[in-house]
């Protein structure tokens, strides 16, 4: 006699499975014993995010983003289309990854290195914050895009629900502090909260951010209230 087994319980193996499995995969720290709520730390490499206009525009009429895996937090995935981005340099970064689903807005997330390479000088705004940032030129298999504003580095942060914040002891826009504990180990400061009822406990990094204290093979990653840490204007 086979035994039944809990659906939730089988959709939850299979997200270990899959996380295992996959490249550059986050570094969990499930706080055994400690009452922590379960973290994951992991690195949001280069990406765009598009608006139905730019859509349209690069992937042309009646295109809609395909799901190639979906992400940690409830909705996000990373489509199947790519990109190619120009900065003024006249460099280009090919295959920059769309990440849906679709937004009001346009925007492009880059490390600073990449920023660098493509001669851009991007800020170091939280995701949404794009206000004066400079632009640059996305190329798609349908067509070509200037975007006037959108290119950032995207601020260090922590995605938590309000039960998670209360844990900590932390609001909105305060600052936390991220202990890795790897072959190259190290803290990273400033990590800016940001709450909301359907999130998920998550740090997300830049690649640049995560192979200087080398995230990928960390053993083990805690994220603290930072001292004097209070919210940011």
């Amino acid at each position: 006699m086979v035994a039944a087994v809990d659906r939730s319980r089988v959709e939850a193996l299979v997200r270990q499975s899959l996380l295992r499995s996959r490249p550059g995969r986050p570094v969990v720290d499930a706080g055994p014993g400690s009452g922590a709520p379960r973290l994951i730390a992991n690195i949001s490499a280069r990406h765009c995010h598009l608006d139905e206009g730019a859509l349209r525009t690069l992937f042309g009429r009646g295109a809609e983003l395909t799901v190639l895996k979906p992400l940690y937090q409830e909705g996000a995935f990373a489509a199947e289309e790519t990109v190619a981005i120009f900065g003024p340099r006249k460099q280009m970064i090919s295959n920059l990854r769309v990440l849906g689903p679709l937004r009001e807005a346009c925007q492009v997330e880059l490390a600073f290195s990449d920023a660098r390479f493509l001669g851009i000088d991007a800020p170091v705004r939280l995701s949404g914050h794009i206000d004066g940032s400079p632009g640059c030129y996305l190329v798609g298999p349908a067509g070509g895009l200037e975007m006037r504003q959108g290119v950032i580095r995207a601020a260090r942060h922590v995605h938590m629900n309000p039960g998670e914040a209360s844990f900590y002891g932390v609001a909105p826009g305060d600052r936390m502090r991220l202990v890795v504990d790897s072959g190259q180990p190290g803290a990273l400061e400033d990590v800016i909260v940001r709450v909301d009822a359907a999130s998920k406990l998550e740090v997300h990094v830049d690649t640049d951010e995560g192979n200087a204290v080398d995230l990928v093979n960390a053993g083990k990653v805690v994220l603290e209230k930072q001292d004097g840490g209070g919210s940011r204007p």
